[in-house]
């Protein structure tokens, strides 16, 4: 479900950003894009990404056998500390943190008169960009088998057999959310190289990704390690 929402969120960036170009002002842009290109390249990014959805589909879940012979002694050292956690409460907050930030980064962009002058260029930008972490996000996911840390513990009831406890690599809420918060920063940034809100623009990227693994290592759905590889 979660990979569909990001898939569905970018298309309607998609339709949004069309109408939205047509109506802009003649504000000065710090970017050159070009319809004939870049259309190509996010259809492109948008290709991948339902790939990688495709692979994560044809993924199998594990047996009660398999999840019986898991043993919290095989997860590195390192990662131990998360092995057997599990919390719905906290995956729904993580879900929150991650989703409400996909939206929040274009929305508060587009209070700045600058920014939103070209507004319709920026939302194909952010949608490129969020197609290309997308496309890396379940393509690996698709190819690459880690378990979730609560399949060695004995909580998550039928997800323990899902494909989804397969996922565990890597981490897609932290990985979309960097991207969206760094995304917001630059853009600002790039439209108003002066501001002197940039220190507060700039430190609140790097705090938002690791602020939702927070709940993730308590749910737990990730190991600590893949939330590092996503940021």
């Amino acid at each position: 479900m979660k990979y569909s929402a990001t898939l569905l969120l970018s298309g309607a960036l998609f339709l949004a950003a069309g109408p939205s170009a047509t109506a802009q002002n003649s504000s000065a842009s710090p970017y050159r894009t070009r319809f004939a290109v870049d259309a190509p390249i996010t259809l492109g990014l948008g290709a991948v990404s339902g790939l990688g959805l495709y692979l994560v589909q044809q993924k199998n879940g594990l047996t009660d056998a398999e999840l019986a012979r898991l043993s919290k002694n095989d997860v590195p050292k390192f990662d131990r500390f998360s092995a057997g956690n599990y919390s719905k409460s906290a995956q729904t907050a993580g879900d929150f943190l991650c989703y409400g930030s996909l939206v929040v980064a274009p929305g508060l962009l587009a209070l700045n008169e600058d920014v939103r002058g070209r507004y319709g260029q920026v939302l194909g930008l952010y949608l490129q960009t969020m197609l290309t972490t997308d496309a890396i996000f379940t393509t690996t996911v698709g190819r690459v088998t880690r378990y979730r840390p609560f399949l060695y513990g004995t909580e998550g009831g039928a997800t323990r057999n899902s494909k989804i406890s397969t996922n565990s690599f890597f981490a897609g809420h932290t990985a979309h959310t960097a991207t969206a918060t760094f995304f917001a920063a630059k853009v600002f940034h790039d439209f108003n190289p002066n501001s002197p809100a940039e220190p507060f623009v700039w430190g609140r990227p790097p705090l938002c990704p690791p602020q939702w693994p927070t709940p993730a290592l308590r749910r737990v759905n990730t190991f600590s390690q893949t939330i590092l590889w996503a940021t």
